[in-house]
């Protein structure tokens, strides 16, 4: 379920709203640049950027779903043919909203909303190819790690099933402390084993 707008509510009802937004988007992409009140440009930001991707993507599906919130079709007309192809580049961030202070008769504070039309500067041009470019790079390397992956595991498999194949030794390639003790202990069974002659008693 769609999550309800918080703030009061433009107009007089949710029909009402609806239209006057729709009425704002009509007017900034056929003025480029509306001047509002602040309420009303935030409202209408998110409207106008999701028409503009709608735009963006120029299919039959997407122009009906336009004109089911701006319902005059020479301004979709021009959404389409003449906004679109200059945010083609753009990721987001359509819509600039200026404010300019407050009104003189009732005080309310006023905002610019405007379209960004300016070209993408270098470093912005540059960065997005960067983007590009790892992005392509991470795809072409995931297949080669997934290949990797089951070539270590049977590595790993054929290290288990061969087993040690001598005798283990610590870091410095002495024996372990186990295997000195067991030593010693069959050394010394040894000795024991081997009987000294007596010496016979003078008479």
């Amino acid at each position: 379920m769609p999550q309800p707008t918080k703030g009061p509510r433009l107009g007089g009802g949710p029909a009402h709203e609806r239209l006057l937004l729709a009425n704002l988007a009509a007017a900034l992409f056929t003025h480029k640049s509306i001047q509002t009140t602040q309420t009303k440009a935030k409202r209408l930001q998110p409207l106008a950027e999701r028409l503009i991707t709608f735009a963006k993507r120029g299919d039959l599906a997407s122009r009906r779903r336009v004109l089911t919130v701006v319902r005059d079709k020479g301004v979709v007309h021009e959404l389409f043919t003449e906004i679109a192809p200059v945010m083609a580049e753009r990721q987001g961030g359509y819509t600039r909203i200026t404010k300019i202070g407050n009104r003189k008769g009732d005080n309310a504070p006023m905002a610019v909303i405007e379209l960004v039309l300016e070209p993408l500067t270098a470093k912005q041009a540059t960065v997005r190819e960067a983007e590009a470019a790892t992005k392509r790079a991470a795809k072409k390397t995931a297949p080669a790690k997934a290949a990797a992956a089951p070539a270590a595991e049977t590595d790993e498999v054929e290290d288990q099933d061969a087993g040690p194949a001598s005798v283990p030794t610590g870091e410095s390639g002495a024996v372990p402390v186990e295997a000195a003790e067991a030593g010693a202990a069959a050394a010394a069974d040894s000795d024991e084993a081997v009987e000294t002659p007596e010496k016979d008693d003078d008479k």
